[in-house]
């Protein structure tokens, strides 16, 4: 029998016990939170977020043959000349031989209604349809929706808003491909690009959160979508009996999507071509307003998707505060310890955000990316604080 012995140096109770008496416990303990909690970062984004650039839906099982003929549900709230001059015509402009665009006005203007309805003179794809606006009688988003779902003439359906414009010209194709491999379809929308850090931190803020749920979608765990891209069969809608949570006047691409959704019947489209970007109205006070209408629904989420989106930002969080906590208190060599811990975290989420953003179409999002990484978890804490009211928009 050989027998190996290790020397003093590698054996782990000698080194634990030799940073204990150097260190102390409390040292000791604060190097190891470091580790375990750069350990679940590195889980999140490398392997759960990783999924993102390298999907493939074609390796899902097709349903259908071919890609199907789509309608494209769009509810108006307003006269809107700047989506019928310049967002509609990029509707209509989509590459694709078989289509349909349903526009649901809500509304009291006679003649805005008029002119929607000549549209039809040189678009015949063109279908409108009115909601008299009665101010005693609010109408939701999911109201205008159900009515466009009626009047479309296509099992497919895809549903956008006034404020989303297409990238390419290969939207609703990209779109309707996803109905070969499922009943329900997701697409991302982005943030028009502007200038300054609000735009920067408006943009990062949709990117970064719809990577939560774009990313369990292609885990088969999908939970949401986005309100301004996305889309299911009409056969899916009547199974469910139309939209939940009617006394809420949001809830459409994430409460109802969760009651229908399974992991064999979501379709994930994912490519620059495919993307939508969203026209900001205002700064980060609209986008905070916006921001604290839409996360009403939150509440009602499962847990298990709660615990998930929750888990990556307060384990965030412990890690800066740990860091900072060993930059502040421990000797030097565990001082640039928790310095390379924190390069190493910073180098793999830039590398892996640099990933995702290109596949989604957006740019310049890695570089200055640290500084939304720092003030995400006040943010949403703000956001927290600000959703404990109710907001009296969200109900009926």
């Amino acid at each position: 029998n050989i027998i190996i012995s290790l020397h003093p140096y590698f054996r782990p109770m000698y080194i634990f016990d030799s940073i204990l008496a150097a260190y102390g416990w409390e040292g000791a303990a604060l190097a190891g939170v470091l580790l375990l909690l750069l350990g679940v970062q590195l889980y999140h984004y490398v392997f759960v977020c990783g999924r993102i650039p390298g999907y493939k839906n074609d390796r899902r099982a097709a349903v259908l043959d071919a890609e199907p003929p789509v309608s494209v549900v769009v509810p108006m709230f307003s006269e809107d000349y700047g989506f019928v001059e310049e967002r509609l015509p990029l509707i209509l402009a989509q590459s694709y031989p078989d289509f349909e665009v349903v526009i649901v006005y809500v509304g009291q203007d006679g003649d805005f209604y008029e002119d929607l309805a000549r549209l039809k003179a040189s678009f015949p794809q063109v279908t409108t349809t009115k909601i008299k606006l009665d101010p005693r009688f609010p109408i939701s988003r999911k109201m205008a929706l159900n009515v466009g779902i009626k009047s479309a003439h296509y099992e497919c359906m895809v549903f956008t808003s006034t404020d989303a414009c297409p990238q390419t010209d290969r939207w609703l194709s990209l779109m309707a491909k996803g109905f070969r491999r499922g009943e329900i379809v997701l697409g991302y929308c982005g943030v028009e690009r502007g200038k300054g850090a609000a735009n920067y931190l408006m943009r990062a803020w949709r990117m970064m959160h719809s990577v939560d749920w774009i990313a369990r979608a292609v885990q088969g765990r999908p939970y949401r979508g986005t309100l301004h891209n996305f889309g299911f069969t009409k056969s899916i809608y009547f199974g469910a009996n139309g939209f939940t949570h009617l006394n809420m006047n949001i809830g459409e691409d994430d409460l109802f999507l969760q009651r229908v959704m399974n992991p064999d019947n979501v379709s994930v489209i994912l490519s620059p071509r495919a993307t939508l970007r969203e026209k900001t109205w205002g700064g980060m006070g609209w986008w905070m307003s916006q921001l604290r209408y839409y996360g009403s629904s939150y509440r009602f989420y499962p847990q298990r998707v709660r615990s998930g989106i929750e888990r990556e930002l307060l384990s965030r969080t412990l890690f800066f505060a740990s860091a900072a906590c060993a930059l502040a208190v421990l000797p030097l060599e565990l001082k640039i310890g928790a310095g390379v811990l924190l390069a190493v975290r910073y180098a793999a989420v830039a590398w892996q955000v640099r990933r995702i953003a290109r596949r989604l179409g957006e740019e310049g999002m890695a570089g200055p990316y640290l500084f939304y990484d720092l003030l995400e978890p006040l943010w949403a804490l703000l956001l927290r604080l600000r959703l404990m009211r109710r907001d009296d928009r969200v109900w009926r």
